[in-house]
Order: C-alpha cells, then sequence, then structure tokens
C-alpha cells in the first residue's frame, strides 16, 4: 500500500507500505482470540495442567498411595483438603495424581485415533474404487455396533491384565492404562474417517492438485503435500474434542469395573471406591467429578473456538 508524503522542496513522494499478509494461521490465531468462551476455556485449561503437573511438586506420588486405615473416609478439612477415600488415602495428591493419568489417557488416545481416522478417511477419499468401498464398509460396520459394547468386550479381554510396568521417576503403572488408550484410540476413529474422506472426495477435484497432478506430482505428494493441509482444519477441532470423550470414556469403564486398575489412580476410578455409598461420602464422588466436568467444559470451549477460526465462510 502506499502512502503520500511530501518534502521540504515541495515534491511529492511515495512511500511504499509493504503489509505483511495473512496466513490461514494468523487469522486462525485472531479469531481463535476474539471467541470469549474459548479464551475462558484456555484459562481453566492451563490452570488445570498447573494443577495436576505442578501439585506434583508439593506431593509425592508415594504418599498420595500411603494408606491410613485410621484416617479412613475423613471429610474434607485442614489436615486433609479433599478428604479421604475408604482406606485413608489423602484425596488432595490422588486427584493431582489422577488427573495427570487421565489427561494423558486422554490426550494418547485422542492421538491414536485422529492418526487412524485421518489415515483411512485419506486413503479411502483419495483412492476410490475397491479400498474405499471395503474401508468404508469397515467403517460403517464398527459404527453400527454400540460403542459402549465394543468398549466392554475388548476391555474385558485385555484390561484384567494386573501386571505393572516402570516410568523413572514415577511409581510402578498399571499396564492397564496402555490397555484403555488402545481400546479407547482404537474405537474412536471411523467419524473422523467419514469427514476426512468427504473432505478429500471435495479437494482432490480442484484446480491446485489437477495442476499439481499434471506437472508430475506422486501420490504421496499430492496426498500429504496438497490434500491434508486442506483437512487440517476439521482434524484439529475433532482432536481437541476427542480429548475430552476419551477422558470421560475412561472414567465410565472405571466406573463399570472396566477402566485403569490399581495402583494406579484417575479421576474415574477414585470415583467407584465409593460407586455404593455416594450419599454417605458424597466428597470423594464430588470433587474427582467436578475436575472432569470442568475439563471436559474447558475442553469443549477450546474445540468450539478452534471450529469458528478455521471456519472458512467467517468472516470475523
Amino acid at each position: 500500500m502506499a502512502s503520500i508524503s511530501a518534502s521540504p522542496t515541495g515534491v511529492v513522494q511515495l512511500a511504499d507500505e509493504r503489509k505483511k499478509p495473512d496466513t490461514i494461521w494468523r487469522v486462525a490465531a485472531r479469531r481463535y482470540f476474539k471467541h470469549r468462551m474459548a479464551v475462558f476455556g484456555t484459562i481453566l485449561m492451563v490452570g488445570i495442567l498447573l494443577f495436576c503437573f505442578g501439585g506434583a511438586f508439593f506431593f509425592s506420588e508415594a504418599y498420595s498411595n500411603q494408606i491410613s486405615l485410621v484416617n479412613k473416609f475423613q471429610p474434607p478439612s485442614a489436615q486433609f483438603p479433599f478428604g479421604t477415600d475408604n482406606v485413608g488415602r489423602d484425596l488432595l495428591p490422588r486427584v493431582i495424581y489422577g488427573g495427570q493419568i487421565s489427561l494423558v489417557i486422554g490426550v494418547l488416545a485422542a492421538a491414536i485415533a485422529i492418526f487412524v481416522g485421518t489415515m483411512v478417511g485419506l486413503i479411502s477419499g483419495f483412492f476410490g474404487g475397491w479400498i474405499d468401498s471395503l474401508l468404508m464398509r469397515i467403517t460403517e460396520a464398527l459404527l453400527a455396533i454400540p460403542a459402549l459394547v465394543l468398549l466392554l468386550l475388548f476391555s474385558r479381554a485385555l484390561v484384567g491384565n494386573t501386571t505393572t510396568f516402570q516410568i523413572p521417576g514415577r511409581e510402578p503403572i498399571s499396564f492397564s492404562v496402555v490397555a484403555i488408550v488402545l481400546i479407547i484410540g482404537l474405537l474412536g476413529w471411523m467419524r473422523l474417517a467419514r469427514i476426512v474422506r468427504s473432505q478429500v472426495l471435495a479437494l482432490k477435484e480442484q484446480e491446485f492438485v489437477t495442476a499439481a497432478r499434471t506437472l508430475g506430482a506422486t501420490w504421496p505428494r499430492l496426498l500429504f503435500g496438497h490434500i491434508l493441509p486442506n483437512c487440517l482444519a476439521p482434524i484439529i477441532v475433532t482432536a481437541t474434542l476427542s480429548i475430552g470423550t476419551a477422558i470421560v470414556t475412561e472414567a465410565y469403564l472405571s466406573f463399570l469395573g472396566f477402566g485403569v486398575l490399581p495402583p494406579t489412580s484417575t479421576w474415574g476410578n477414585i470415583l467407584t471406591r465409593v460407586s455404593n455409598e455416594m450419599e454417605k461420602y458424597p466428597w470423594m464422588w464430588m470433587i474427582p467429578g467436578v475436575f472432569m466436568i470442568v475439563t471436559v467444559l474447558a475442553i469443549n470451549f477450546i474445540g468450539d473456538g478452534l471450529r469458528d477460526a478455521f471456519d472458512p465462510r467467517s468472516t470475523k
């Protein structure tokens, strides 16, 4: 953009002011931070992360697993801000370390689901023919079966393993964490696969793909260099929302007795400790339940903000 300025001699000069072009990421960031609920969700999520991971500097994981039958079922107090559970363990550090595992399960399960769903959708939409038919029939068959039935079936087969594994700096972690991540991740990709497939079907007929093909681009170049970047918006939004879905799924699997096994704590299996006496010991389910609700709400707010930020029809 040129601006006009006059010199002391009266000669008019044109100053060339080049404005930095907006990229899709800059536009999306500007839209995102104009979304009040998304910003609020981001603040909530940062607070939860600081609580779960920063709290580890104040309480050891060994202390969170320390049993004290003398202190069992203690209500919230100055000594035990969140109360104690059925074997006298302090719920504050258990909620901290349980939150870490719940968040890790959510992120890893979502990552698996996003990777599988994206790859299935890309391959199905790009190649078409019998490959598309085969992959979509598998996808539709899995969607036709109630998700809870599949989750319980695979959980029964995999989660019963009581072995543990060691991560440096941590207490032994139940192998059931790995099983739950795989189960939720491998059963949560179908809807994204259909979304990505529909995007690919539309994009592969666009002029820029035709031009790249004419110039001799190979199919990996077309698929991952030209088509995939234009599918990122729905993938990013789905990835965000999938984290909250995975956290809730782990919670109700734990509540039904098919979740993460001791000694590892999660928000979900903390709830199971009082499943038969909820009215008598409300703090045991209300505190992890509130953290779970706030986390899922924060993730949903962030997902809504990302959806609006990457919406090409948005004029904000």
